[in-house]
């Protein structure tokens, strides 16, 4: 097939860890022969006088090929606070690249739905099937905002099907279009090669910690839905003398975080370490005793899969299809977002002993090459009835 990707989360040479979940997914798929092509419109930002996130948006190619996929991204025209307007106007910029020169896509996937989900009439217009993949706050979010949810309602209704990653995003796109049952569920998978379990010590020692103390790990962007606050603050009475809080990843939170750990003495005992690459972060999960999560949306957590594939206990909270991942996980799952509660699960998780082996039986089956199978059947079957 040749797979066309209109997509607003992908890699690029200024944002190397964007959306890398998705690139391993598209690779997957071209690795099984598929002609795989995306588009991600960008907003056009102030040149010059660009700065921190404007300023990478700015510096990313019009053009090029990550992993022998072509990558496009043209401009349109982004203005703050109109929402359902910058959404028509990505996807018109979207689909003039998607649609251009004579070999069209056989079948065009939103992947993160939203705004792609936007140019399902345009495409539709070109004579290709339209997909619209559901990934959390593409979904979510969106849905819970007037203005948009309506729309994102009247786009599922107009495309030729949508996947989810996880049941219960599924379960939310079948329930705004109004149509039970329809959409099919397509789990990220997990690299099940480079996260496997190894030796706590080891790790710990090639990454330059001290063996002793337990290791709790937070892996995320720090914004508002991740709620790394609520993290620390959970740590913060939960943790003994000797234990540690480690934080992998940026965002806009990332000062108000590092004051909080400050007024409350923990700078010894918290480290706040931006984003780190995969091939790196595979050792952080073999040298902590436990990863914490503390979303209040997800749709169906990569770093969970990454986790227990490295045979490592979670404390997740109960946010979309995580509970999916940790059902029947003692004292894995808390189910309010009390401090109180986590603190007391993961005080409870990091003083029992866990079996590597048995946690990552867990997600065994969740492999990126049965992933992109069906993937590949549902877009075939999409394309078929076309």
């Amino acid at each position: 097939m040749r797979i066309g990707v209109l997509t607003s989360l992908y890699p690029a040479p200024t944002r190397p860890f964007e959306g890398i979940f998705a690139e391993r997914r598209w690779r997957g798929m071209a690795d099984r022969g598929h002609e795989v092509s995306v588009v991600q419109p960008l907003p056009r930002t102030p040149g010059p006088l660009a700065r921190g996130a404007w300023a990478e948006i700015r510096d990313m190619p019009a053009r090029e090929v990550r992993h022998g996929i072509p990558v496009d991204r043209p401009r349109y025209w982004h203005w703050p606070g109109r929402s359902a307007g910058n959404a028509e106007r990505f996807a018109r910029a979207g689909t003039a690249v998607l649609c251009a020169g004579g070999v069209r896509p056989d079948v065009v996937v939103a992947d993160y739905a939203w705004p792609a989900a936007s140019a399902v009439d345009a495409v539709g217009a070109c004579g290709v099937p339209f997909v619209i993949s559901g990934r959390g706050s593409d979904v979510l979010q969106v849905a819970g905002i007037a203005e948009l949810r309506l729309v994102l309602a009247r786009c599922l209704t107009r495309s030729a099907g949508w996947v989810g990653v996880s049941q219960d995003l599924v379960d939310a796109m079948d329930g705004l279009a109004e149509r039970p049952g329809t959409g099919a569920l397509v789990p990220n998978g997990v690299d099940l090669e480079r996260f496997a379990p190894g030796d706590r010590g080891a790790a710990r020692e090639r990454l330059g910690l001290a063996r002793e103390g337990t290791l709790t790990l937070v892996v995320g962007h720090l914004i508002e839905r991740k709620d790394p606050l609520l993290a620390l603050e959970a740590f913060a009475r939960a943790a003994g003398t000797e234990a540690r809080l480690v934080f992998l990843g940026r965002g806009p939170l990332r000062e108000d975080l590092e004051r909080s750990v400050a007024a409350r003495g923990l700078t010894a005992r918290v480290s706040i370490l931006g984003e780190v690459p995969p091939e790196e972060l595979q050792w952080w999960y073999r040298a902590c005793d436990c990863l914490l999560l503390t979303s209040s949306r997800e749709g169906r957590p990569n770093v969970v899969l990454e986790a227990l594939a490295s045979g490592r206990p979670v404390v997740a909270t109960d946010a979309g299809g995580t509970r999916e991942l940790l059902a029947g996980m003692d004292g894995a799952l808390v189910l309010d977002r009390d401090p109180e509660s986590i603190a007391k699960s993961l005080r409870r998780t990091l003083e029992a002993s866990w079996d590597a082996a048995a946690l990552r039986e867990r997600v065994g089956h969740l492999s990126w090459e049965k992933s992109c199978e069906t993937l590949e059947s549902y877009l075939e079957q999409r394309r078929a009835a076309a």
